[in-house]
């Protein structure tokens, strides 16, 4: 066993943390001279949209140099991804899906969209990403069928529900003899998995999902750089959350609502019980409890220079409506 003092590890780390803050501090330096110029020296406010961005991050494309692993020509199975939650979960999911469907040697069929009830939402995956241009892109890294043939396709999948797992699992050991069981199953990813786990043709299929492969149906481009033109720059975006399915988990109490909002908010919970006591205030300490519209003006004047920007505040579905 090797033994490490702690102390000159303490000392080295404070040493180096202490040697960036004198680099970054610098009069000389190009971040600080960028904060300088952002300055209005009159008024001694600070114009954070002037800054240079000293610092950008950028995709790698590791997967993209050198020689794909060519696919098996043998298949064992289809999989199915189902998705749930809000849109870059559902996303997040059936890239992990690409993955696990590579890792499996199955062949990709469509995922399946499932938003909660109260969202009263049935887009599919279809209406939402643009399945040519994803099967085109995905090609070459995982098998991927638009229909299932006519024998497979008749039958509900056999469902593996691996989400809840806990800890560490192998999906070739957990997952794969149920695909070749039943060659046809659904699957919902484990969040609990580490995928720097998989073997390099595995993750390579993920990325190329998650980074290359997916893009907007061109009507939800179009209407998303409609709304894009209309809004006066520089504007910044705030999405507070206050919404069915957070206001739903967090299990906190909120006073001051209509009676109409707190129906909603009942029917959200579910079987849920709010919080109370002790346990609710260190909740809410905690900056646990989804804002309410009353708390949100206090965040703007903590940024002075948004004072003259616009703001969109997606609110939640019958949940904002106060007593009159």
């Amino acid at each position: 066993m090797i033994a490490v003092s702690v102390k000159p590890l303490f000392i080295a780390i404070f040493t180096l943390s202490l040697f960036l803050a004198v680099i970054l501090l610098s009069p000389s330096t190009p971040l600080s001279s960028t904060l300088v110029s952002s300055s209005d020296s009159s008024t001694g406010k600070f114009d954070i949209w002037s800054v240079r961005r000293v610092v950008e991050w950028r995709p790698c494309r590791w997967w993209l140099q050198g020689r794909l692993n060519a696919l098996p020509v043998e298949s064992n199975g289809y999989i199915r991804v189902d998705c749930y939650g809000g849109l870059n979960q559902m996303r997040r999911d059936f890239c992990d899906g690409v993955g696990i469907a590579r890792l499996l040697n199955a062949t990709l069929v469509l995922p399946k969209f499932e938003a909660a009830a109260y969202w009263n939402e049935s887009s599919g995956f279809a209406d939402v990403f643009d399945v040519d241009y994803f099967i085109q892109h995905i090609n070459g890294f995982v098998k991927i069928v638009k229909e299932l043939p006519p024998n497979i396709a008749s039958k509900e999948p056999f469902h593996v529900d691996c989400s809840k797992r806990k800890g560490q699992f192998d999906y070739i050991e957990s997952v794969l003899p149920s695909l070749l069981e039943h060659r046809y199953i659904s699957i919902m990813p484990a969040m609990s998995q580490r995928r720097d786990r998989y073997p390099k043709y595995a993750k390579a299929a993920l990325c190329q999902a998650c980074y290359s492969s997916l893009r907007l149906t061109r009507s939800l481009e179009k209407k998303a750089s409609e709304l894009l033109e209309a809004i006066p720059k520089p504007f910044l975006s705030l999405h507070l959350r206050f919404e069915p399915d957070m206001v739903a988990y967090s299990q906190c109490e909120y006073s001051g609502l209509s009676p109409a909002s707190k129906e909603a908010i009942k029917a959200a919970r579910g079987d849920r019980k709010p919080w109370t006591g002790e346990l609710a205030r260190i909740w809410r300490e905690r900056g646990s409890v989804p804002s309410r519209l009353r708390r949100q003006p206090s965040y703007f004047k903590h940024f002075p220079f948004l004072q003259t920007q616009i703001y969109i505040l997606p609110l939640g579905m019958g949940l904002w409506k106060l007593k009159v």
